[in-house]
């Protein structure tokens, strides 16, 4: 399905994942947080985002948390600071990748 974010026409599941990695830029990551009751995207926000579409090209899969805090080197409680109630999930929407696997 489509849909339009940041003025921007996008392909996303009935959840609001985008299914086309290149499809996204700042500009919608910065709705998408907005969406998600995140105002304002900071520093440590954008390490996470960035982290997560750096890895998720390479691997292919969306990291764990434990991933995130051993590879991408940012501690477990900055994740849940910066992303509440449910890091991976939303930073993962927020970053434009899949839904996280282990995520329902």
């Amino acid at each position: 399905m489509e849909k339009i974010i940041a003025g921007y026409t996008v392909d996303v599941t009935e959840e609001g994942y985008l299914t086309q990695m290149n499809q996204w830029n700042k500009e919608i990551a910065e709705a998408i947080a907005k969406e998600l009751g995140i105002h304002e995207l900071t520093e440590g926000h954008w390490k996470v985002i960035e982290f997560l579409r750096k890895d998720f090209a390479e691997t292919e899969k969306v990291p764990t948390t434990r991933r995130i805090k051993n590879v991408g080197n940012i501690p477990t409680k900055d994740l849940y600071d910066l992303f509440p109630d449910g890091p991976v999930l939303k930073a993962a929407k927020i970053a434009g990748i899949s839904k996280p696997v282990s995520c329902v």
